[in-house]
């Protein structure tokens, strides 16, 4: 299953990756806004973290996945703890 985060802090992307790769997931964290948001791919799962990421991240995210089967899973917290709560609930 691939996934892909965005928003959360920087300093914890590789516990992002890592607590993915438990449940047997790819994942790709973007924090901040970067040119290669615009080809995020086809993920199955998307998270965002909607208290560490600006109102126009969220629409270039949602604009890119727009027509094409991608759950969505929104997040006011970007805690490890949010993270895992949300991949229980799709990876399962």
């Amino acid at each position: 299953m691939s996934v892909v985060i965005v928003g959360g802090n920087e300093c914890m992307v590789r516990q992002y990756k890592d607590l993915c790769g438990e449940y047997k997931c790819k994942a790709k964290v973007y924090p901040k806004m970067q040119s290669g948001l615009k080809n995020i791919g086809r993920p199955d799962l998307l998270v965002l973290f909607t208290n560490t990421v600006s109102h126009k991240m969220i629409r270039c995210v949602l604009s890119e996945t727009k027509g094409h089967p991608v759950k969505i899973a929104r997040s006011h917290s970007s805690s490890i703890a949010a993270l895992k709560t949300i991949l229980e609930e799709h990876t399962l």
